[in-house]
């Protein structure tokens, strides 16, 4: 009896253990795309999501995401990676390129639209498979403004929906803060409008400027109308209408916006929530993804980066998050199998044929001025600056972390006064700093740390350093950022410790964009024969 009666106890306390063990909900942290990728859009087909973000005056342009989960997401390409396809020549101003792209798929074909602001207007592309490549863009004739979206109707048709934005005069205005969406057939063969353009929304609110980032569903013969209102900062929200027809008449939901976080001050975890799309799961369960900042005290030190939240309908009202009515840090996982993806190593070795999928050049490479070759990256010294609107022998990545290092090692000899190469973070060509090796002709060559703000360029330190290898280092501490350098990764000394990292910030640099870290070689003006070598770059957080 009392062997019995322990067996009843082990069991009844296994029961428990497990009763805990599936009572306990798995939880994911958001952002699910940390650093710089705002204005996400993304599309499932079967069992996959795919989702695409802006990238500005960022090449190659618009990074494309798989995942299984909605969780761990993969990068598997660009959509645009040929300079054919993206014109961003020298002259682009900072911020501008491509806004807000929509990905869609639609009988065997997934389909992006986006805009390219002073570059070339809205325009979209085609591809067989999610990660390319994509076609050469049509650009479609008479769509003003920006933010276009597309939308295929049961019986085949394409509606383009787009935001005609106040610099746009057509139509006029009737009142200061009015942005109007409108939506048009297109014909996807020519990239021409068919038929009449329809305005069908001015946004919730007379005194909300910037309705944008339309979005068009149909869900159980119901037409819904998305779009971000505020502007992209901390009065950011998302308003939802209705209607019977595609082409409206449109009728906004009594509790508009539907998701917004302005509401709960500059002091919360998460700001400036708005330009959404969601999806449906193949369970039925739906989700949304937006942009949104993680602040620090008050600065925005990443730029916009991508979020996950749930949705759940009562009657035809949408509800994100239901009973909490906002983006969390940390929220349920999604009722889907957890399929985590395989992360890179933090090493980048350049020991393959091309570069990773994470780093950038600035605007349009329209020659070829690096060579990846015997585990090494090589960068041509070229005439042209970072801090001139032009594409810069430069290669960067997005920085993702509010406490990060990233540390590279150097091979470069100057040949001349003009000559530098090394180590640069940076938000645009006014706000940046590079650690960078530089020639000082008959005298020692030295290492400078160079500021860049507002335009005015400032030597904050430096030291002679009379051989050609180094290592260089940066590590941000939230509002700081150190350099560091030295003959190995492990015998590293400051340079400049805890200097101003508000520089790269967008309250600071403005613009759209976050912080990129990287490396950079220039010539200043004057035609070099000369290269930088690298051996390896190093990103990661702690």
């Amino acid at each position: 009896m009392i062997r019995m009666k322990t067996s009843r106890v082990h069991l009844l306390a296994l029961f428990l253990m497990l009763a805990v063990n599936v009572s306990a909900q798995k939880t994911f942290k958001n952002p699910i795309l940390p650093g710089f990728h705002p204005d996400p859009s993304l599309c499932r087909v079967g069992d996959d999501y795919y989702m695409v973000t802006s990238s500005f005056e960022w090449f190659p342009g618009l990074p494309v995401f798989h995942s299984k989960d909605l969780v761990n997401w993969e990068q598997i390409g660009h959509v645009l990676n040929r300079p054919s396809q993206l014109q961003m020549k020298d002259g682009l101003k900072a911020s501008w390129g491509l806004w807000a792209p929509t990905i869609r798929y639609h009988n065997g074909l997934y389909y992006v639209i986006c805009t390219a602001t002073g570059c070339g207007g809205n325009f979209f592309v085609t591809a067989k498979k999610p990660e390319g490549p994509y076609s050469e863009p049509i650009f479609i004739k008479d769509a003003p403004g920006i933010d276009p979206s597309l939308f295929f109707d049961d019986d085949g048709k394409a509606w383009y929906c787009g935001s005609i934005n106040g610099n746009d005069k057509t139509p006029p205005r009737r009142y200061p803060a009015e942005d109007r969406i409108y939506i048009q057939q297109l014909d996807l063969a020519t990239g021409e409008f068919i038929g009449e353009r329809h305005i069908v929304s001015s946004g919730y609110a007379i005194n909300s400027p910037y309705a944008e980032a339309p979005h068009i569903y149909k869900i159980n013969g119901k037409y819904y109308l998305m779009i971000a209102e505020g502007g992209t900062w901390e009065d950011h929200a998302v308003s939802i209408f209705t209607a019977d027809q595609v082409t409206g008449p449109y009728t906004p939901f009594i509790c508009n916006p539907v998701l917004t976080h302005r509401h709960l001050g500059n002091d919360i975890d998460i700001t400036t929530i708005g330009h959404a799309d969601w999806v449906q799961t193949q369970n039925g369960d739906w989700y949304a993804v937006m942009l949104g900042v993680r602040p620090v005290n008050g600065y925005n030190m990443l730029g916009r980066e991508t979020f996950l939240t749930p949705i759940s309908f009562q009657g035809e009202q949408p509800i994100f998050n239901p009973g909490i009515g906002r983006v969390l840090m940390e929220d349920k996982f999604p009722n889907l199998p957890e399929s985590p993806v395989a992360l890179l190593p933090a090493r980048d070795d350049f020991d393959t044929d091309s570069l990773r999928f994470c780093w950038n050049f600035l605007r349009t490479p329209f020659e070829r001025w690096y060579e990846l070759k015997n585990s090494r990256l090589y960068i041509n010294l070229r005439p042209q600056k970072a801090t001139e609107l032009v594409n810069p022998s430069l290669i960067a990545r997005r920085v993702e972390d509010h406490r990060f290092k990233a540390i590279t090692s150097m091979n470069f000899k100057p040949s001349s006064v003009n000559e530098e190469a090394g180590m640069i973070i940076m938000q645009n060509d006014r706000f940046q700093y590079r650690l960078v090796l530089v020639g000082k002709g008959k005298t020692p060559q030295e290492l400078c740390l160079i500021l860049v703000k507002d335009g005015n360029e400032e030597i904050l330190a430096r030291v002679p350093y009379k051989i050609n290898e180094v290592v260089l280092a940066v590590q941000g501490d939230g509002l700081k950022y150190s350099f560091l350098y030295g003959t190995s990764e492990d015998q590293l000394e400051f340079l400049g410790k805890d200097v101003d990292a508000t520089v790269c910030s967008t309250n600071v640099a403005k613009g759209f964009i976050g912080p990129f870290v990287g490396m950079y070689a220039s010539s200043n003006g004057k035609v070099s024969k000369n290269k930088a070598a690298f051996d390896w770059f190093s990103y990661s957080k702690y």
